[in-house]
């Protein structure tokens, strides 16, 4: 088995690479400001911040702020051991 066969096909997509770089730095992103920094769309962050979630990768919390609806997202630990992982494989890959 190759190195690239070890990448985690759960972060192939730039969406995903970029949630999961986000949640990496900050305890917690809301829906909006995580939108806003990887300017992509609602749908597009629901959906893929859904197959993180289902992966058990990111944790996400929804609740009400006043009558507003609010949306965060957290990193879980298993889901920065595998994002770590993932980069090791990529840096391993450059250098090979």
């Amino acid at each position: 088995m190759g190195i690239i066969d070890k990448l985690n096909k759960d972060f192939e997509s730039r969406v995903r690479l970029g949630i999961m770089s986000v949640l990496m730095v900050n305890e917690w992103v809301d829906f909006t400001e995580m939108k806003t920094l990887l300017n992509i769309t609602d749908g597009n962050l629901a959906s893929h911040s859904s197959a993180l979630e289902k992966a058990e990768y990111i944790e996400v919390k929804k609740e009400f702020v006043g009558k507003k609806p609010k949306t965060s997202y957290q990193v879980t630990p298993l889901g920065r051991a595998a994002f770590k992982e993932h980069l090791s494989y990529l840096e391993k890959l450059m250098k090979s």
